[in-house]
């Protein structure tokens, strides 16, 4: 059994990986962490789970796990990494901090200086199917955010074969509301979401931007801007991102679906649907799925892919619980499904 703690468990996330790992064959939860929450137990805070105590960070004993899972904040999650790698305790952070190699461009983005820029090397991505190999012999863990898994995991094969053409790729990409976690705001208050389709940070200014192109210049250096335009959706979770991509000469919808098939044939968290099938919310939402479908679109020389997931699953907690399982040399699938 693999000892572990979760930092941020009275969030939607933290909680998510709780809920996972308590059902997981190789864990064993030591501590359950929240300075909002502690000196209670979850079941005060999430009625249906048990009386598992909640304490603060000071008190969470980090000389007693394998391995944290960090639900934080930006900012907040970078300084308990840096004291549970100090004790060398393995580290899966589902925040923003590690994501971005280059402490200037997060200082770009998230507005404020990187809080540890020296464990920035340290740091592997997280996209389990495409950086297996460096995940198993990491200490730290960048968990991607939600719109990335959904999108990089649909255009990242495409980039690597040359099958994108030049111009601008766009991503239409709609979330659930607990995609924003669960402090409330005004936009994401019932009465403004309900019955309602919001876009927001639209076109290059939301902060997955950099970290979507971070991962597809890694493999492929010339394509095109990336536009990108996330949605709130009046529902609980899922992401439904619609990706129009310009091919490249000889590249044809049934190339494109083909080769999908090839990359992703013996992963066991993506499916890629027939020819004619379209992927919808419900194929992943509860699930630690990626489910893609292909439309041509010959006359404009694209295709369309489209890409679903769970937001607090694959897009979150359940891919955190994946990466685990890929540094601990457990079955990958243990706990999911």
């Amino acid at each position: 059994m693999w000892r572990v703690g979760i930092y941020g468990v009275t969030g939607y996330a933290g909680f998510e990986v709780f809920r996972l790992l308590r059902r997981h064959p190789a864990v064993e939860i030591v501590f359950a962490a929240s300075e909002s929450g502690a000196g209670n137990v979850l079941s005060q805070l999430f009625p249906t789970t048990e009386d598992f105590p909640v304490v603060g960070f000071a008190e969470a004993p980090l000389d007693q796990v394998d391995a944290v899972f960090l639900a934080l904040p930006h900012g907040v999650s970078a300084s308990v990494a840096r004291q549970a790698h100090a004790a060398g305790v393995r580290v899966i952070d589902l925040s923003a901090d590690f994501r971005l190699k280059d402490p200037a461009t997060y200082a770009r983005w998230y507005r404020e200086e990187h809080p540890t820029p020296e464990l920035l090397p340290e740091a592997v991505y997280g996209l389990t199917e495409w950086n297996r190999a460096a995940i198993r012999e990491a200490t730290l863990i960048a968990n991607p955010g939600c719109y990335p898994t959904a999108t990089l995991l649909a255009l990242l094969p495409l980039a690597q074969a040359g099958a994108v053409g030049p111009g601008p790729i766009v991503v239409d990409a709609k979330s659930g509301v607990s995609g924003a976690g669960r402090k409330p705001s005004l936009t994401t208050h019932f009465v403004e979401v309900d019955e309602n389709l919001s876009p927001y940070s639209i076109g290059r200014a939301h902060r997955h931007l950099p970290e979507m192109e971070q991962m597809l210049q890694a493999v492929h250096g010339g394509l095109g801007p990336l536009v990108f335009s996330p949605q709130l959706l009046p529902v609980a979770r899922g992401i439904l991102a619609t990706i129009y991509v310009p091919l490249a000469p000889g590249w044809t919808e049934a190339m494109v679906h083909e080769l999908l098939t090839e990359v992703y044939g013996r992963e066991p968290f993506v499916k890629v649907l027939p020819r004619g099938t379209l992927a919808t919310l419900r194929h992943s939402v509860g699930t630690n799925f990626c489910v893609l479908s292909v439309t041509g679109v010959p006359e404009a020389g694209m295709v369309i892919v489209t890409s679903s997931i769970d937001n607090l699953i694959k897009g979150a907690a359940g891919q955190a619980v994946q990466n685990f399982n890929v540094m601990f040399g457990i079955e990958e699938t243990a706990g999911l499904l």
